[in-house]
């Protein structure tokens, strides 16, 4: 992986806060579609989609992240991600950019041990117009 791929993210949007993930582990950005649901599965899991042949896990980022859960629109969109054989679709309020981000602009998490949300951030991106919250894929697609 070159240096070009490592500091570009995808960014989109859940409420009003901006977050990114890194283009590399971003396979497509989808349209919602219906989705079947999975008897058992956390209340993050909205179910699972098969797209192109591929069975997908769909996890609605808002209720990962404890935000309040919102209706589905135009807007939404299902971001299908992969992580170390991990395939899965995050559900996000609207995609917006693909954008790059130095890492000399990336601070570290604020420090908590007590808020569970912080252990899914590794950094924020401090662009001149705007805080990215950068995420930590690997946490948010375990169950």
């Amino acid at each position: 992986m070159t240096d070009t791929i490592d500091n570009k993210y995808v960014v989109f949007k859940l409420e009003k806060e901006y977050y990114g993930i890194p283009i590399s582990k971003v396979i497509s950005i989808e349209k919602m579609e219906e989705s079947t649901r999975i008897p058992n599965a956390p209340s993050h899991v909205k179910g699972v989609i098969n797209l192109r042949g591929e069975v997908i896990s769909l996890i609605d980022l808002r209720l990962k992240l404890n935000l309040k859960p919102k209706e589905i629109n135009n807007n939404t969109r299902i971001i299908i991600v992969s992580d170390d054989e991990v395939l899965a679709g995050l559900i996000v309020d609207s995609s917006s950019e693909v954008i790059e981000i130095d890492k000399e602009v990336i601070d570290n998490t604020p420090v908590s041990s007590d808020n569970e949300y912080l252990s899914y951030v590794y950094g924020i991106g401090k662009l001149t117009d705007r805080l990215i919250i950068l995420l930590e894929l690997s946490k948010i697609l375990e169950y």
